[in-house]
């Protein structure tokens, strides 16, 4: 499996959902914080999208899709001038696969998806992304809107499987934006920004096809055709940590995906990391993951 995959497949994507809107005349509207992630697809008609933290706002056109990845408070207006409406105020009920008519409609269309994560890897993940993914390939735009209006008919229309289906329309949105912001941002520094150099992406797939392996800074230099010394230092200005590091982070989230999925002793997992001892296993756990493997795992973990 290649690393993004690896990652991905880690992170639980909670109840997705989607539903069209259709606003005439002057409109704004302004929505708050909120956890997890939004994309929009403009169908017909325009408007601008302004992003808290952003300096320009951006002028959406039929066609264009977005990704909004951070949860930052966020407003989309007919008119930047005009102040912006509270959502539950326009439409305290929001049922997934509705349409939402505002002013009558006419002038704009979008379909919107919205989805939640949860898992090990969350703010690995979102950490690495901007306030705001700009799908700018025909093919990719054309591959979200068809996700959006599918899932948004599977969610207004249920039907046995519905929910894994939608699950699946989800995952295949997020990975089509993070292709394309891995093309539009390849000069950036982080794991998902290091997968387009053939050397550095060759060092994540080892490390992720074979955590458990004994790797030294030596034997990854060699896996990939450097020297120790310069695979190093390319390493951590690519990554952004240095190898040996993200080896050990890279096993710490894999074990606590154990620790909550599995029946796996400690014991047992340590091991299969090539963990000496419980002992040094535990002090490694807990330096990446801020809490001994035990406690990890129980259930004040999972409600925490």
């Amino acid at each position: 499996m290649d690393p993004l995959s690896d990652v991905l497949s880690l992170l639980k994507l909670r109840r997705p959902m989607s539903f069209g809107f259709d606003a005439g005349g002057d409109w704004s509207i302004g929505f708050g914080r909120y956890a997890g992630i939004k994309i929009y697809a403009a169908v017909s008609g325009d408007c601008w999208l302004s992003v808290e933290g952003v300096p320009e706002p951006i002028h959406v056109h039929a066609g264009d899709c977005l990704m909004l990845p951070q949860g930052l408070p966020f407003r989309v207006t007919s008119d930047l001038a005009l102040p912006a409406a509270d959502p539950k105020q326009l439409n305290p009920e929001i049922r997934d696969g509705d349409v939402i008519t505002h002013n009558g409609g006419g002038d704009f269309f979008s379909v919107a998806g919205y989805f939640g994560l949860a898992g090990s890897n969350t703010d690995i993940l979102l950490g690495m992304l901007p306030p705001i993914v700009h799908i700018r390939s025909d093919a990719d735009k054309a591959t979200l809107r068809w996700c959006l209006e599918r899932l948004r008919q599977e969610l207004r229309e249920p039907q046995p499987g519905g929910f894994l289906i939608a699950q699946q329309l989800a995952t295949m949105m997020l990975v089509q934006a993070l292709r394309q912001h891995l093309v539009d941002a390849s000069q950036s520094v982080g794991w998902l920004f290091a997968l387009a150099d053939a050397q550095m992406g060759a060092a994540l797939s080892a490390i992720h096809k074979s955590p458990e392996k004994r790797w030294t800074l030596q034997a990854l230099a060699e896996q990939v055709g450097m020297s120790r010394t310069t695979f190093a230092v390319r390493f951590r200005e690519t990554v952004g940590t240095p190898p040996m590091e993200y080896l050990t982070r890279w096993r710490m989230v894999r074990a606590g995906e154990r620790l909550l999925t599995s029946n796996d002793t400690i014991a047992s997992i340590a091991l299969s990391l090539s963990y000496a001892s419980e002992s040094a296993f535990s002090t490694a756990f807990k330096r990446v993951m801020g809490c001994s493997p035990r406690k990890y795992g129980s259930s004040e973990a999972l409600s925490a």
